[in-house]
């Protein structure tokens, strides 16, 4: 089985409608990529699913509050 690894579908947080400061995320078969939105010739990095589900988790339980 042949993983893809260029990503798909990317999308924006509807709360960085009003800035420029932003990223985008979008699919890839075993787990997600991240972009800088202002400039994305710079490329993206990878994260596996697993990664992805522990980085998302951390966010919705304000572990980078400080």
């Amino acid at each position: 089985m042949s993983l893809t690894r260029t990503p798909t579908g990317w999308r924006k947080s509807s709360r960085s409608a009003n800035t420029d400061t932003c990223v985008e995320v979008g699919r890839i078969d075993d787990g997600a990529a991240v972009r800088d939105t202002k400039d994305r010739s710079l490329g993206y990095f990878t994260a596996s699913r697993e990664q992805w589900a522990s980085f998302l988790d951390a966010v919705k339980s304000d572990r980078f509050d400080g």
